[in-house]
């Protein structure tokens, strides 16, 4: 009897498992999606619009005052200060 019982709770666990797995299939699914071509075409819209300090050849020089990896206000002649 116990044989038969393992049986069908294994046939229950399995048909449980694939309930959940079709529910994660629904669910992507429903996931709002864009097309390839949109998310290039914003992708580079953001890549020529947005300037990147990192990328001076392209964006030309940036000030220190600009620049947010530039070390700001160093007191002395070390640029660390351990506390």
């Amino acid at each position: 009897m116990s044989a038969r019982g393992g049986r069908q709770s294994m046939s229950e666990l399995r048909y449980r498992r694939l309930l959940e797995h079709n529910q994660r299939l629904r669910e992507d699914l429903a996931r709002p999606r864009i097309r390839v071509s949109e998310a290039s075409a914003s992708l580079i819209r953001y890549c020529k619009t947005t300037r990147d300090h990192l990328v001076p050849s392209v964006w030309g020089p940036v000030g220190r005052s600009e620049d947010p990896y530039a070390p700001q206000g160093t007191k002395g002649p070390n640029c660390c200060v351990i506390q």
